[in-house]
């Protein structure tokens, strides 16, 4: 991550430029690629408030924040959470659209009649297709606890990985999460 400093009205201490320099560094986390970042910090100080001004760019973004208070560490702090804001919400916004874009999982359950003494081969007398419904772990336990049925199949909501939550012989659940 590339950060370029510009200070304007006042001479910058070194203490400023690292404290700044370790704030934006944390940005990163937001970032997919950090090394082709670039962040513009514009520093100045006018007659009673510590103005800052940053740009941040990278591959698909390109953001700016704005603030002012009387004091200039208070400013890069209140500048560094409205980009951590905007990043916040690009990220989500980015997870949303790859969410609607993956097309629903078709699942097919599969039947085997009881084994037959002559036959020891399973057949397959039953096919269903079902789209798994997203849910969080808790609400398919309480999902299972109303079916008659001793397993359930649902898309967990916090992974978006297909999930099994079944009943164990002992009266408690199990899961089973693929863990991609």
């Amino acid at each position: 991550m590339n950060v370029a400093f510009t200070f304007k009205n006042f001479d910058a201490s070194d203490h400023l430029k690292e404290y700044a320099n370790a704030k934006f560094g944390k940005l990163d986390k937001f970032i997919t690629n950090p090394d082709n970042t670039d962040i513009q910090v514009n520093l100045s100080v006018d007659k009673f408030r510590h103005v800052a001004e940053v740009v941040l760019s990278t591959d698909n973004i390109h953001i700016s924040a704005y603030e002012a208070s009387e004091d200039m560490y208070s400013t890069v702090d209140l500048v560094l959470d409205k980009l951590e804001v905007q990043l916040r919400r690009m990220r989500e916004k980015m997870r949303s659209h790859r969410r609607r874009d993956t097309a629903p999982a078709r699942m097919d359950v599969l039947s085997y009649p009881e084994p037959e003494e002559e036959n020891n081969e399973p057949t397959i007398v039953e096919t269903d297709h079902f789209v798994p419904k997203p849910m969080s772990v808790d609400e398919a336990a309480m999902q299972l606890q109303t079916l008659t049925s001793e397993f359930l199949v649902f898309r967990n909501a916090d992974t978006e990985a297909i999930n099994v939550i079944y009943r164990r012989n002992n009266g408690d659940f199990g899961l089973i999460d693929p863990g991609y």
